[in-house]
C-alpha cells in the first residue's frame, strides 16, 4: 500500500510553517536596500525565469484553457501579490512585524467563516474552539510588540488588504484550481504577479537598489525558499486538505518567527510569549486532530 500521502501529511505542515516564517526574516534583511514594489518585482521576476526554465527542460505543458489561466492569475495576485505586497508595504511604512502578524493572523478564523458557504466544508464546534484558542495564543505571542509598536494608517490598510487576499486566495484556489501541474500553475501565478509589480514599481518606486550581499541573500532566500519551496507546499496542502485546516497553520507562523528572532537577532522571548506559543500550538492541534 502506498504510504506517501501519510508521510506527506506528517512532515509537510511543519516544514511549511518553518519555511513560511522565514519570510519576515527575508523582509527584514532586504527592505532597507530596496523599495517594496521593486523588491517584489525582482523576487517574482527571478522566480518566473527559474520556473520557465524548468518548464522548458522538463517539457511541462502550460494550461490550455484561458479560464484556467484566469483562475491561476487571480490566485497568484491574491496569494503572492496582495498578501505579500500588503505585508511588505506595512513593514516598509513602519508597522511592527508583531502587529502585522496579529492582523493577518485573523485569517484562519475568516477562512473558517467563508469555507462553509463557498466550499461546502463543515467546520465543527471543536475546530471553531481551536481557531479561537489559536488566535488567543497568537495574541499573547505578539503582545509585547503590539504594545510597543505603532499603528500607521497605511500599514493598517495594507495589512487588512493582505488579510482579505490570503483568505479568499486560499478558498479560491481550493475551489477553482485543480488538476493543474504544480510547476505550470505556479509559473502562471508568478508571471501575473511579476507583471503587476513591474507596473507598481514604475509607478510608485524610484527603482534605487543597493546591491549588497545582504540584499542578494534576502532576494535569493525569498525566491528559492519562500516562492519555490513554501508556496509549492502550500499548493499541495490546499489540494489535499480542507481550507480551514490549511489556514490554521498560519497561526503557527508568528510564534515560530518569534523563536527565530530570539536565536538569530537576540530578540527577547518573554514568559508570556512562550505561553502564547504553547496555546497557539494547542489550538492548531485541536483543529487538525482526526
Amino acid at each position: 500500500m502506498d504510504k506517501t500521502p501519510d508521510r506527506f501529511s506528517q512532515w509537510a505542515p511543519a516544514l511549511f510553517v518553518l519555511l513560511w516564517s522565514t519570510g519576515f526574516v527575508g523582509a527584514k534583511f532586504g527592505l532597507p536596500f530596496a523599495e517594496p514594489f521593486t523588491f517584489l518585482f525582482l523576487r517574482y521576476g527571478v522566480v518566473t525565469v527559474i520556473l520557465g526554465t524548468v518548464l522548458l527542460l522538463w517539457r511541462v505543458p502550460l494550461p490550455r484553457s484561458p479560464a484556467m489561466w484566469g483562475h491561476l492569475a487571480i490566485t497568484g495576485l491574491l496569494l503572492h501579490g496582495f498578501y505579500i505586497g500588503g505585508v511588505f508595504v506595512a513593514i516598509a511604512h513602519g508597522m511592527s512585524s508583531g502587529i502585522a502578524a496579529l492582523i493577518v493572523g485573523i485569517q484562519p478564523l475568516l477562512t473558517a467563516g467563508v469555507a462553509g458557504p463557498l466550499l461546502g466544508e463543515r467546520v465543527s464546534r471543536r475546530q471553531i474552539a481551536g481557531l479561537l484558542l489559536g488566535f488567543a495564543g497568537l495574541t499573547l505571542t505578539v503582545s509585547k510588540t503590539f504594545v510597543q509598536g505603532e499603528l500607521p494608517a497605511i500599514g493598517l490598510v495594507a495589512c487588512l488588504m493582505a488579510l482579505l487576499a490570503i483568505t479568499f486566495g486560499t478558498v479560491y484556489q481550493k475551489r477553482h484550481v485543480a488538476g493543474v501541474d504544480l510547476r505550470a500553475g505556479a509559473f502562471v501565478q508568478f508571471l501575473a504577479t511579476a507583471l503587476v509589480f513591474a507596473v507598481l514599481s514604475i509607478a510608485f518606486d524610484t527603482g534605487k537598489i543597493d546591491w549588497g550581499p545582504e540584499f542578494l541573500f534576502a532576494l535569493g532566500w525569498l525566491c528559492l525558499v519562500l516562492s519555490l519551496g513554501a508556496i509549492s507546499l502550500l499548493w499541495r496542502l490546499i489540494q489535499r486538505g480542507a481550507a480551514a485546516k490549511v489556514a490554521s497553520l498560519f497561526y503557527l507562523v508568528p510564534p515560530v518567527t518569534a523563536v527565530e528572532g530570539y536565536f538569530l537577532f537576540g530578540e527577547s522571548l518573554t514568559s508570556l510569549q512562550m505561553i502564547g506559543i504553547a496555546v497557539t500550538a494547542l489550538g492548531v492541534a485541536i483543529i487538525n486532530r482526526g
